[in-house]
């Protein structure tokens, strides 16, 4: 009886650990932040030293795609620009439980409160970050960037690439070098259908092969705006040169 009563107890806990565990993985998709109703560089400073990021929250401008493939603005939406501040420890939690490229590619649901530690919730909606600035020395979160991310929008994004399938790739086997001509690829995305990354597969690359635009399969909502199909996104080169770099475009 004793031992059913343990292993109980134990089942219990456990399934307890899950539930939070859960429940803090969908609130760090949260991201709390209050009014700023003074800016400048001195105020600034004293919310950093209040352990709040400065951040502000905007529309971008609307684009359409050319019949050329050419992205163009067409119109600006009205929207009064949020001068906000952020908590510090909440935004450091979320970079370090995710890759940091992914950041600016991944939405947010943005809650804005009457204050710090207040319940009165001003405005929540979605949004997607666009910059991040860092202290070049320390790495701390500076400021913070955003854009409202409403269903039903079409926002412009860089979308990070990931480069799979090395371990299998015959040319990189044979001793080449997998040389990453670009990074990320400029996509006009419907807000509910970001991706966070767009893969390419490099497992049958041999030494001379390359993988272009028309290689890469993504969903057919996005609306790819980095239109240079003569470019490669990356290739097998012989031997690793000296300085390798990666272009984003």
């Amino acid at each position: 009886m004793v031992h059913w009563w343990r292993n109980a107890g134990d089942t219990l806990m456990k399934a307890a650990a899950a539930v939070t565990a859960t429940a803090n993985s969908r609130t760090y998709r949260t991201i709390q932040a209050i009014p700023r109703e003074v800016t400048g560089p001195r105020v600034s400073v004293r919310d950093r030293t209040q352990g709040r990021i400065p951040a502000v929250v905007f529309t971008q401008l609307q684009q359409q795609l050319t019949p050329s493939g050419k992205s163009n603005v067409v119109s600006e939406s009205v929207s009064r620009k949020q001068i906000l501040t952020t908590e510090r420890k909440q935004i450091h939690s979320i970079l370090k439980s995710m890759e940091p490229e992914f950041f600016c590619s991944t939405t947010f649901k943005l809650q804005i409160r009457a204050g710090s530690g207040s319940s009165m919730l001003l405005e929540s909606r979605d949004v997607l970050p666009i910059k991040i600035h860092r202290d070049k020395e320390t790495g701390k979160v500076l400021n913070l960037a955003f854009v409202w991310a409403d269903e039903g929008s079409e926002l412009t994004v860089d979308v990070p690439l990931v480069f799979k399938g090395k371990d299998s790739c015959p040319g990189l086997k044979k001793g080449g070098h997998l040389y990453m001509i670009r990074n990320r690829l400029k996509f006009l995305c419907p807000a509910e259908q970001i991706p966070q990354k767009i893969e390419v597969d490099v497992s049958n690359l041999d030494i001379g092969d390359k993988v272009m635009l028309h290689d890469i399969k993504y969903d057919p909502s996005l609306k790819l705006l980095s239109m240079k199909d003569r470019n490669p996104l990356c290739k097998v080169l012989a031997s690793s040169p000296d300085c390798s770099r990666s272009v984003e475009v």
